[in-house]
């Protein structure tokens, strides 16, 4: 299929991306940072262009639903979220530092889509569980809070690298300069995780939803259903610990980092490890 070419090039471009963003951060050209992030921009459009054109391919096979059904379109929508709420914060914070620790992600993933043994890039009809407008609200809000969560952890390595600097008493400079102050990475920790939770909130209660729809039953304690109950305790944590304990800083960065291994077990434990209604197939 043709989208599966355009994805597997994708996989490339964006692996092209991170390196010149890490080189970017590396040498504190602003050449090399315009060329990345033009070079993003080029690769989410294309990005967006495949998705589009399964979904067309879809209803060429007589199928025709939305690319969002099994681990391998869940994994390259995933990266595409990741890539468009990336270049949206670089648009809005006139920023690329963070893209080094943000396009690896979106890397990560669709090179997994298309590399790992076992995810198949078949297009396959839906179950009938499936066959229902709440797969849409569910997932992409999922995934929407997914991709900033990533972002989140992102910013919060970079909190932590900054950190450590600072204790070390070493000075900033070099690469040290081009990041953001502790109280600015601490900041858009928190607003990444705003962003994040209330799209999780919204993506549990449509899942809660679409089970009572699919299977009669609002929860039914799935291995899915708990872990993301799980994973929304922590950032519900997160919030709680920052407004009523005053958490700031290396606390909520780790906390952040911490939930987003949450949303990864969720992610691919529950599906791996884990068998229940939601294991992909």
């Amino acid at each position: 299929m043709i989208s599966t070419k355009m994805i597997s090039s994708v996989t490339f471009l964006y692996l092209f991306c991170t390196v010149l963003y890490f080189n970017y951060l590396a040498f504190r050209s602003a050449r090399l940072g315009k060329i990345a992030t033009g070079i993003a921009w080029l690769t989410l459009l294309i990005h967006t262009a495949a998705i589009l054109l399964r979904w067309v391919e879809s209803y060429q096979l007589g199928i025709g639903h939305a690319p969002l059904s099994n681990m391998y379109e869940s994994l390259v929508f995933f990266s595409w979220c990741i890539a468009l709420l990336y270049l949206l914060w670089e648009w809005r914070l006139k920023s690329r530092v963070i893209g080094p620790f943000a396009i690896p992600f979106a890397f990560l993933f669709i090179a997994y889509a298309s590399l790992a043994p076992g995810v198949s890039d078949r297009i396959d009809p839906l179950i009938p569980a499936l066959q229902s407008n709440w797969l849409h609200a569910h997932v992409i809000t999922c995934f929407l809070s997914y991709a900033s969560f990533a972002l989140s952890c992102g910013v919060s390595i970079m909190y932590l690298m900054k950190l450590r600097q600072k204790e070390k008493g070493e000075k900033e400079s070099g690469v040290w300069a081009l990041f953001p102050s502790l109280d600015s990475l601490d900041a858009l920790v928190y607003k990444t995780i705003v962003v994040g939770f209330p799209l999780l909130t919204i993506g549990v209660v449509t899942g809660a939803a679409w089970a009572n729809y699919a299977w009669g039953s609002y929860w039914s304690w799935d291995p899915k259903e708990t872990w993301s109950l799980i994973t929304w305790f922590v950032y519900a944590i997160f919030f709680h610990a920052r407004f009523t304990r005053e958490w700031r800083g290396k606390r909520t960065a780790i906390l952040s980092i911490v939930g987003f291994i949450a949303v990864i077990f969720t992610y691919f434990g529950v599906n791996y490890v884990l068998s229940g209604l939601h294991s992909y197939a």
